[in-house]
């Protein structure tokens, strides 16, 4: 089928906390607010930004593990929020997930050979011989070796782990697979080798990436492009080498700044953000960057941003630096999340 695999579309989740005084009012926390991307077939599109910007939330909302307050998730033209119980279930084939934490995320009762022909059990019966045929090519995929698949999740490293979580992710063929902070929890050296991995099998499967993480170095390295997102809002989309390259929205500019830079000769812009994150309860009016950025202006304090087509393929929310980068062309949400595709 043409078109991009994956495509969002307005997605919104908001978490109500409670009735409210007399009930009148309902307050809410906006964790994801009109969010809108796409991703094409072998393509790594990174999300990046604070912690608790809903970077995860998106995530969950992709898989369905969560329901959206509103919004479309549409994987190959098939809106996936709207599915049933049976069709849903269908449809998990299509998507997997690789989770942040690799001991927590494992079934402890389980072999690594029940963990990874599992998923495929839940659709199809597989005799004795195929699930260990289908665990061992799958443990080799990953760099592991096939005598581990009677080992549980405790007998294994951290590195060990994760791997298994990917031949997990890998059993049932998806066209596209989720990876929640993969490898934050790992060694430097331990998730070298685990990104490494995944370009491998990208390039072996054509698996398509959505990498939620928060660490530029790791998305600068895997990642084709890369939305960042502030207070459940996309701020900026780009294709990953001109994003690091040129900046444009202020605080993907202090992003890049703050990460740090293995080499003491190279000096980085500094860019400091003042202040703290906004409550997502209570968000700020307007751009709800403005109290912290150091170019806002009066319309940054009473209008939203829109996401604005710039001419080097990006689209980015900001009311100062938008305008002066490309054609300022405005886009309905439905509209820009095309844009960006090389």
């Amino acid at each position: 089928m043409s078109g991009p695999l994956l495509k969002v579309e307005n997605l919104t989740k908001h978490y109500p906390l409670g009735a409210g005084f007399l009930k009148k009012t309902i307050p809410v926390v906006r964790a994801v607010e009109d969010v809108s991307f796409t991703v094409e077939p072998g393509e790594t599109l990174c999300i990046v930004g604070e912690s608790g910007c809903g970077k995860s939330t998106v995530a969950r909302l992709l898989m369905r593990l969560v329901d959206p307050t509103g919004g479309r998730v549409l994987v190959d033209g098939t809106d996936i929020a709207g599915l049933k119980k049976d069709a849903l279930r269908v449809s998990r084939r299509r998507m997997q997930m690789v989770f942040q934490d690799p001991f927590s995320s494992l079934n402890p009762r389980l072999t690594a050979g029940e963990i990874i022909t599992e998923p495929v059990e839940n659709f199809e019966r597989l005799s004795r011989k195929d699930r260990k045929a289908l665990a061992a090519d799958l443990l080799r995929k990953v760099g592991l070796s096939p005598e581990i698949m009677h080992r549980l999740p405790s007998e294994m490293s951290g590195g060990q782990r994760q791997r298994l979580g990917i031949a997990r992710a890998l059993a049932l063929e998806p066209s596209l697979i989720i990876a929640d902070e993969a490898v934050s929890a790992l060694d430097v050296s331990v998730q070298a080798q685990i990104l490494n991995l995944l370009m491998d099998l990208q390039q072996q499967m054509g698996i398509a990436f959505v990498f939620i993480s928060h660490d530029l170095s790791v998305v600068e390295h895997i990642g084709h492009r890369v939305a960042v997102m502030y207070l459940g809002r996309i701020v900026e989309l780009a294709p990953c080498d001109a994003l690091f390259a040129n900046p444009v929205h202020p605080y993907t500019e202090a992003l890049i700044a703050a990460a740090p830079i293995p080499d003491p000769e190279r000096v980085r812009l500094q860019v400091p953000l003042e202040g703290e994150i906004p409550s997502p309860v209570n968000p700020p009016s307007g751009c709800t960057f403005h109290p912290r950025c150091p170019l806002a202006v009066e319309r940054c304090r009473v209008e939203v941003p829109s996401l604005v087509s710039v001419a080097d393929g990006r689209v980015v929310a900001c009311h100062v630096r938008a305008p002066a980068c490309g054609t300022n062309d405005q886009l309905s949400a439905a509209d820009h999340i095309a844009v960006a595709v090389e």
